[in-house]
């Protein structure tokens, strides 16, 4: 990694009024969180992500839902932010970051202290009830999904799931909007550790672009949104974040 194309990110920064960050899976892979679709460790590459990670999968056999899951979600819970998170919260404090949108449900954006941070793929904070919609916090629910048993609403009777968007849902109505609000609006967006393979995230950089806006792309490997960046890095997230906040600080 050179120092040139970390100073051509900080000035565009620099020179914004509105700044957005689309964050994915590559900005928690250092806090030991696996990622989804790398070449090499992908958890795709290993399962079909219908059967095990579908709403549909969900609604026909939850059990093979939580085998699968539950490993990952104890992964989720025990991870704590790396200095990529960092770096993205003291953002906040020294650019016009404006609005982080996530496509992480582990949270380690708000506990590294990011303030404004929208989740495109949900959380682990509450589970909700597939019939009636009532929601109760994961917690509730926790000890059961740990042990791959099924929780079942105690309103209605219902199948309990993590507030986790799973394939074949939509997108929380209110959180797609303000991403792409947000990317109409902004001077630039950055993509950070994300493969952009996956929609309507993915078309966010090219919402951005066709509205006027500069596009910084960070990601360890090469995305179909290359050709439309302003600035590529191609390179570690926890090294990169930290070396342009420096930069923005000088």
């Amino acid at each position: 990694m050179t120092n040139f194309p970390i100073q051509q990110a900080a000035d565009m920064i620099r020179a914004a009024s509105y700044v957005m960050v689309l964050t994915g899976a590559g900005v928690s892979t250092p806090s030991g969180i696996p990622d989804f679709r790398s070449p090499s460790s992908g958890i795709w590459n290993k399962l079909d992500p219908i059967t095990v990670a579908s709403i549909w999968g969900y609604h026909d056999n939850p059990q093979a839902f939580y085998r699968w899951f539950m490993p990952l979600a104890r992964q989720i819970r025990q991870a704590r932010p790396n200095p990529a998170h960092v770096a993205l919260a003291e953002m906040e404090l020294v650019a016009r970051l404006n609005l982080l949108v996530t496509q992480n449900i582990d949270g380690l954006h708000q506990i590294a202290g990011s303030r404004h941070v929208v989740e495109l793929h949900g959380h682990l904070r509450t589970a909700s009830c597939l019939a009636c919609g009532h929601q109760i916090e994961l917690d509730e629910i926790w000890p059961q999904a740990d042990r791959g048993q099924v929780a079942h609403c105690q309103t209605c009777g219902g199948l309990m799931k993590p507030d986790v968007i799973l394939f074949g849902e939509p997108l929380p109505y209110d959180a797609l909007r303000a991403a792409q609000e947000a990317a109409l609006f902004c001077d630039v967006l950055i993509s950070i550790g994300t493969s952009l393979e996956v929609e309507p995230a993915s078309d966010l950089p090219h919402l951005a672009r066709r509205s006027g806006s500069r596009v910084i792309i960070v990601n360890r490997q090469p995305t179909i949104a290359d050709k439309i960046a302003d600035v590529t890095i191609h390179d570690d997230v926890a090294t990169v974040l930290p070396a342009l906040v420096q930069a923005l600080r000088r």
